[in-house]
């Protein structure tokens, strides 16, 4: 996948490399504000089953 991703960027490697880091930073943007927030919920990490005596 990340060769085909590679080899279909334009210019040269330089410009692929910023292009790639540009494309890794956009990822982990909507990762952060809209995917992880919207997940938080399902997900058992505030579900405590030990208690205080």
């Amino acid at each position: 996948m990340y060769g085909w991703i590679w080899r279909h960027l334009p210019g040269s490697v330089w410009v692929r490399a910023l292009i790639s880091l540009v494309l890794v930073l956009a990822v982990v943007y909507v990762l952060f504000q809209y995917i992880f927030p919207w997940a938080e919920p399902l997900l058992p990490f505030n579900d405590v089953t030990v208690d205080n005596q």
